[in-house]
């Protein structure tokens, strides 16, 4: 055996390194001050109470033991969870079929396929103002569609029983990131076993369950696993439309950290809720990454 030596910087070497740190700097500084600080300040905090004025004080497991005796704070788990558990799979499903029609060789298709994608460039609150009006249950355009059809449409954002589904509705306007990614994920199927197919005579049913889907899987993860992180934070819609109404059936997890943090100035409450939520994501997207190997084909397997 030849025994490698370890090569011993050189003056030379030592200068590009500190060239190369001085260039990245600006990012590192960032990187600290924006992340790594917030990251370790959050824990600290979360052991503490804290009210953005005045020192902090330590009080232990206080906060995560208030946290569990917190009614809101299972209603706002059981709203993010129900609204992840159907717009997750719900936003996989169309996004795949969009994606095949998107596929197909048809006249317009660079039309089509920017307005799909659009909804995704247009900002979220402006969205969200449209939406609000769009879901109206009297002068709305979605319940005046279904009128047309003998249908009286719900109260959508002003009936907790439709609320949720009011907001899952709104994110499937929204697919047009996953359609994309699910399109260079379909350019990436080997046309050779596409034509084995046709020789075996192998019908269209056939070839997606068989073909495509498979072939297509390590893209759905990944969708699958940024659908879930994304919806477990959400915000942002539920705050502008809603702000957790009505009767706090729209109160979501990431509303809840807010109301804590920025309007009752329980930076310390929130610190922990944020903490919970990290330990829930990353158990999830580790069962998740765990499990993909039962269902997630890659080409090279």
């Amino acid at each position: 055996m030849i025994s490698m030596k370890s090569k011993k910087l050189t003056k030379y070497d030592i200068k590009n390194i500190k060239r190369g740190l001085f260039f990245i700097s600006p990012w590192l500084i960032g990187f600290m001050v924006f992340t790594i600080y917030p990251f370790i300040a959050s824990l600290i905090y979360s052991f503490s109470v804290y009210n953005g004025v005045t020192a902090s004080k330590f009080v232990g497991l206080k906060n995560y033991i208030q946290l569990f005796q917190d009614p809101k704070f299972y209603t706002a788990l059981y709203n993010t969870f129900y609204y992840a558990i159907i717009a997750v799979p719900l936003g996989i499903v169309l996004g795949v079929l969009v994606a095949l029609l998107l596929n197909q060789p048809i006249k317009f298709l660079s039309f089509f396929r920017t307005a799909i994608y659009i909804p995704v460039i247009v900002p979220t609150v402006a969205v969200s103002i449209l939406w609000i009006w769009l879901l109206n249950p009297d002068v709305g355009l979605i319940n005046w569609l279904l009128s047309l059809f003998g249908i009286k449409g719900p109260g959508w954002l002003a009936d907790p029983k439709w609320s949720k589904m009011a907001l899952i509705l709104m994110a499937q306007w929204g697919i047009g990131q996953s359609v994309l990614i699910y399109l260079s994920g379909l350019k990436d199927v080997p046309k050779d076993l596409y034509e084995s197919a046709d020789i075996d005579g192998a019908n269209g049913f056939t070839k997606f369950f068989h073909i495509t889907l498979p072939m297509i899987t390590p893209v759905i993860l990944y969708n699958l696993i940024m659908g879930v992180i994304g919806s477990l934070q959400y915000f942002t819609q539920a705050y502008v439309m809603t702000n957790g109404g009505p009767m706090n059936s729209t109160l979501f997890y990431a509303l809840y950290l807010f109301q804590n943090a920025f309007q009752f100035f329980s930076f310390g409450y929130a610190s922990a809720m944020a903490w919970i939520l990290f330990i829930i994501i990353a158990i999830i997207v580790y069962i998740l990454l765990k499990t993909s190997a039962r269902w997630v084909f890659y080409g090279g397997q």
